[in-house]
């Protein structure tokens, strides 16, 4: 499994962890915003199963930071330092059919 994938997971682990605590939680968005200290001890093979454990560090406003630690069996195979924040989902949508940023629906002629 790649390393990527891997953070990813831990990042998803840690957002769904993080929703159980939040009462409007269908008004927010997570966001993820970063990644540090990952580290990749050991691949991670077909069939293997992974395990994520994941310890909310720091959580202040809408902002958090959560250390995640993936095992395979008792073998520590990767761990990573992951933040993100939590936003309005309002603030996170755009117009679903409009990729151009115009609002518009005349060309101004």
């Amino acid at each position: 499994m790649p390393g990527v994938l891997i953070v990813e997971a831990i990042a998803q682990a840690g957002g769904a962890l993080l929703l159980t605590e939040v009462e409007d939680r269908d008004q927010k968005l997570m966001v993820f915003t970063g990644i540090e200290r990952a580290r990749f001890r050991r691949p991670v093979l077909p069939g293997d199963q992974l395990r994520i454990e994941v310890d909310v560090k720091t959580w202040r406003g809408n902002a958090v930071r959560m250390e995640g630690i993936a095992f395979v069996g008792d073998k520590r195979v990767a761990q990573a330092t992951v933040t993100c924040q939590l936003i309005q989902r309002s603030r996170g949508v755009s117009n679903a059919g409009d990729s151009s940023g115009d609002s518009g629906g005349t060309d101004g002629s």
